[in-house]
């Protein structure tokens, strides 16, 4: 039951902090909003900072698990289709998981007030996935999947439209299935340039 709770709390912490920011989001309205007391809710964290933190750490665990990260890497395709048919579950996961849609939008938010909001901004915005790329890049090229270049430079190359797009989705949402579309001609496009 206790669990139960502290997950609702930071389900509903989320939501607010997409919707408000950190600095917009009240403890108290928070307890409101799950029809518990504040004194409740300090049962299940010691502070609104508390809560903050533990959100971050649930975020992290939840993108890695899902969507992949630096220890959970996609597998290397065994075809160039492959790394299409990939790289659209992965972004069809991104821009429709809810939970996922709310934590771009908290870190958007809040990557100018808070530095580890920052970090992770950079990292699921950019770093993470060229970290995560790389290796699958250099795995096709020993596959003979596509040409030998920088692994590095090729993940950059490939992951930075595709970021933006999935951006664009989160700005604007009725744009999804045009993003969506874009993202596959994109694929297409870059294994039609590197692939061998």
């Amino acid at each position: 039951m206790a669990r139960d709770t502290k997950e609702r709390i930071l389900a509903r912490a989320l939501e607010l902090f997409a919707q408000n920011g950190y600095a917009g989001t009240n403890v108290r309205e928070l307890a409101a909003s799950l029809g518990i007391v504040k004194s409740a809710l300090y049962k299940h964290f010691a502070s609104k900072e508390d809560i903050w933190n533990a959100l971050l750490d649930e975020m992290v665990a939840y993108y890695a698990a899902r969507f992949g990260s630096q220890d959970n890497l996609p597998p290397v395709p065994d075809s160039a289709e492959g790394l299409i048919e990939m790289t659209m579950r992965m972004v069809d996961f991104t821009v429709h998981d809810e939970r996922i849609i709310l934590t771009r939008r908290v870190l958007a938010i809040e990557q100018f007030r808070d530095e580890r909001a920052r970090e992770l901004a950079s990292k699921h915005f950019l770093t993470g996935l060229t970290d995560m790329f790389t290796p699958v890049f250099a795995g096709m090229m020993d596959r003979g999947l596509i040409k030998r270049d920088d692994a590095a430079m090729l993940a950059f190359s490939y992951t930075t439209p595709i970021s933006a797009l999935i951006r664009l989705c989160d700005r604007e949402p009725e744009r999804t299935e045009e993003a969506m579309e874009r993202v596959e001609a994109f694929s297409r496009h870059f294994i039609n340039t590197y692939g061998n």
